[in-house]
């Protein structure tokens, strides 16, 4: 029959152990040691502990000399426990290398292609890229605008939006083409209780419209026109429906891109004797400066792309139909950055490309003047 051998613990170590024993945030393993040596000290035997705490008397044994041998500092794991890696570091950098450069015939690698090439698990691959960021099934656009006069343009628009002018209105303005009047094949079943909507897949084409919109920045409602074609007669005639819209004695700025149309002769003659129309033109390959844009991704997320249309009118009816009802209780969309803002995340995309980067202050600026609340002239 085993002897008790109880141990002798000072003050301190036992209140230690005893706050490690009733922790519920502490480790496992922490809990079970302390436990062991409480025991242990309260006189019980190796067995009598074993048993108590469902573990062997080898278990008992180790932590209890380890205790004895250096007190508290002896129950955590010494350094280096557990399995020792097994893959070398250059495995390592060569999974991390090889992912920069896609197999041949192949954009880029998987986790499957990369084992097989490394010689090791999808698993371990996975582990490494994830610990390196690395994410080849991932991929982001990005477009930097290569306009001369980005600068002025940029300026411009983005003083327009945060400082808008007196006794005037603000139209962002674009068209949306190719707004498809697509009928599905058979009727849709309409979303249930434990039912996911549908649709088919298959559909008749009953031709396009083009949807002219004039988003008022300051209201958010939108002004807007269906045609056929979006050639610069229908711009045209969307301007001066503008015209006609907006009361007189108010400055009309136009925010739209550099789409031919927009410039035609026909155009600039008819804005020449309508002085009230101030044109702003968004740099090429920058849309997103255009608010409109937003409105466009809401029209045809909620009405146009699930719909099915038996023809451009019903099409064209639902459209005007989800204007009214936005124009009821619109929505606007405000512009909150500014300039400076918007300009150093460009330009390390352009130092990147080898282009050089824009001016950090506004061509038209005064001293004093430099976050971007300026109105620069417009420049064609």
């Amino acid at each position: 029959m085993q002897k008790p051998l109880k141990l002798h613990l000072d003050e301190a170590d036992r209140q230690a152990l005893l706050e490690r024993s009733r922790s519920g945030t502490a480790q496992a393993r922490s809990v079970l040691r302390a436990r062991i040596v409480l025991s242990r000290a309260e006189g019980l035997t190796k067995a009598q502990t074993a048993r108590l705490l469902g573990v062997s008397e080898v278990t008992v044994q180790k932590w209890t000399n380890r205790y004895r041998a250096s007190g508290l500092a002896g129950l955590p794991d010494k350094r280096g426990r557990g399995r020792k890696p097994s893959i070398p570091e250059s495995a390592k950098q060569r999974i991390v290398e090889e992912a920069m450069r896609p197999p041949r015939g192949r954009t880029r690698h998987s986790t499957r292609s990369m084992a097989k090439l490394a010689g090791v698990s999808q698993h371990t691959v996975r582990l490494i890229w994830n610990k390196n960021e690395i994410k080849p099934h991932l991929t982001r656009t990005f477009k930097v605008s290569t306009d001369p006069h980005y600068p002025a343009k940029f300026w411009d628009i983005t003083g327009l939006y945060l400082n808008p002018p007196e006794n005037a209105v603000v139209f962002c303005c674009d068209e949306k083409t190719q707004c498809q009047a697509l009928e599905r094949t058979q009727p849709c079943l309409p979303l249930g209780i434990g039912h996911v909507r549908t649709k088919t897949h298959d559909y008749f084409r009953h031709g396009t419209t083009t949807l002219f919109a004039a988003l008022d920045y300051a209201t958010g409602k939108v002004v807007h026109d269906c045609r056929a074609r979006h050639t610069h007669r229908e711009w045209l005639a969307f301007l001066k429906l503008i015209d006609r819209s907006t009361p007189a004695g108010l400055e009309i700025h136009v925010v739209a891109d550099n789409y031919a149309t927009h410039k035609h002769a026909a155009v600039r003659k008819w804005l020449a004797r309508h002085s009230r129309f101030h044109m702003h033109f968004t740099p090429t390959s920058s849309s997103w400066m255009n608010l409109v844009e937003r409105f466009f991704l809401e029209i045809t997320r909620d009405c146009i792309r699930d719909g099915s249309f038996g023809s451009t009118k019903e099409l064209e009816a639902k459209i005007a139909e989800y204007i009214a009802a936005h124009n009821e209780t619109p929505k606007r969309f405000s512009w909150h950055a500014e300039g400076l803002d918007i300009l150093r995340k460009i330009n390390p995309a352009r130092r990147a490309l080898g282009l050089p980067p824009h001016p950090l202050v506004p061509p038209c600026a005064t001293e004093g003047d430099q976050n971007g609340k300026v109105i620069c002239n417009s420049v064609d």
